[in-house]
């Protein structure tokens, strides 16, 4: 075997090692996740968790998002054109776990918006505004006033909600959760109590896919 037919074999062993040792992680880190969920299935998603979508769709994706994170703000719609590509198909429950400085703030801002029946609505302006009120991931509450202004809220009846103690009383249990659940960053999605097996977008496609085809 002269020298390039050794090079290439070998490169050839080392790629299906890779190959293969990506797998085995894959497949190690889905047990993991699925013996978590299973000793703290309530965990996924409580009954005070914000839901969208039709009540009885088949496919529950649950994510864990803090307003502050960038990515939260970048999946977002994408997670709203799957539902609206699969009408009454797709319900999404948010759990709130605000990992960066500031954001539990704002996370109290969303939760006293839901007496309002504007949850939603306040949750796409925090979401799209993100870049003025949390420069470089940190959040400035003061500045989020100004990012709902347009929702049609009433803003001092929110500034008398959000300090409630249920709130805090769901605040506390959203992080409970992800802690049992081992949500160490965000976005972290479970569609049907499944994990990603690695983080992307097309990872999520593909698991909701797999969701719809399996129920529908």
């Amino acid at each position: 075997m002269n020298r390039k037919t050794l090079f290439v074999a070998s490169a050839i062993v080392l790629l299906l090692a890779f190959a293969g040792g990506a797998l085995l992680y894959k497949s190690e880190k889905i047990q993991r996740w699925g013996k978590v969920i299973g000793q703290n299935q309530a965990a996924l998603a409580r009954d005070h968790s914000p839901t969208l979508g039709d009540a009885n769709a088949k496919v529950h994706i649950v994510e864990f998002l803090d307003p502050a994170c960038e990515t939260c703000s970048d999946f977002y719609p994408y997670v709203k054109r799957l539902m609206a590509a699969n009408p009454d198909k797709i319900r999404l429950s948010i759990r709130h776990v605000p990992f960066h400085k500031g954001s539990d703030y704002v996370v109290k801002v969303l939760e006293a918006s839901r007496k309002q029946d504007k949850y939603w609505q306040t949750l796409e302006a925090v979401l799209a505004s993100q870049a003025d009120w949390a420069p470089q991931h940190t959040a400035q509450p003061e500045l989020v006033w100004k990012a709902i202004g347009s929702v049609g809220l009433n803003l001092e009846q929110i500034k008398a909600d959000m300090n409630a103690p249920e709130i805090a009383q769901r605040i506390d249990q959203d992080r409970n959760d992800a802690g049992a659940l081992k949500v160490t960053k965000t976005p972290e999605f479970f569609v049907n109590g499944r994990p990603l097996p690695s983080f992307g977008l097309q990872q999520l496609q593909n698991l909701v896919k797999e969701a719809l085809q399996s129920a529908y």
